[in-house]
């Protein structure tokens, strides 16, 4: 007479295929967890993560930095970084503030470089990267033309009032009021105090104020 043999199921190995993740199919969250799989994240994971925050680097550029003609370069180099040390972010979820981190140092960096005469990059170029090449786009600075155009015109005066601050307002209500970073932490990447950074905070939204409210008065 034949016996059964019990089966312990957590000794069976099951063979699940595995299917190509579709990158523009996952959530902010899991797109950085993706990319965090693996030595170098993978490149049509890491396109998409480009794709979803290129506007978001830009425009941290662009106001850290109106008048520079090489934004673009920076924003490039800012990809470069995170696509080598995506894997070592500890908190996936704060991984937009991360992203405003190393695009702010990477400002000061060249701030402080900028007396050194370097070669420009050529802004055709792919984002080169260790296991191939991303072609990039550049999002546009200003808003879309289903915007209204009276949110397009106060936007056009925030951005030329930002623009008219002196460096070091511009630089901290920037970091403040639109990258949302805590006084504490715009005082540990500009070098300064936490009073200082209050101060400069203060005086440069007594400005916009001051200009915006002309605007505002003149409509």
């Amino acid at each position: 007479m034949s016996q059964s043999l019990p089966v312990s199921w957590s000794s069976v190995e099951v063979a699940v295929p595995q299917t190509p993740v579709q990158a523009e199919k996952l959530s902010n969250y899991d797109l950085v967890l993706q990319c965090q799989v693996g030595h170098r994240p993978e490149k049509a994971v890491f396109a998409e993560l480009m794709r979803r925050y290129q506007s978001h680097v830009d425009k941290v550029l662009y106001h850290l930095a109106p008048d520079w003609q090489d934004r673009a370069d920076l924003a490039q180099e800012v990809w470069i970084r995170v696509y080598r040390n995506i894997p070592r972010l500890n908190e996936p979820v704060k991984f937009r503030g991360w992203l405003s981190r190393i695009a702010t140092n990477l400002f000061y960096d060249e701030l402080r470089k900028r007396k050194r005469n370097s070669s420009p990059l050529s802004l055709d170029a792919p984002l080169s990267l260790e296991d191939g090449e991303l072609d990039w786009e550049i999002a546009a600075e200003t808003p879309g033309p289903d915007e209204d155009l009276s949110t397009r015109e106060f936007y056009d005066q925030l951005n030329d009032a930002i623009a008219d601050l002196p460096e070091v307002f511009r630089t901290t209500i920037v970091l403040r009021e639109i990258e949302g970073m805590a006084y504490e932490e715009i005082a540990e990447i500009t070098g300064v105090s936490l009073g200082t950074v209050k101060s400069r905070i203060a005086r440069a939204r007594s400005r916009l104020q001051a200009q915006l409210q002309q605007y505002l008065d003149g409509k």
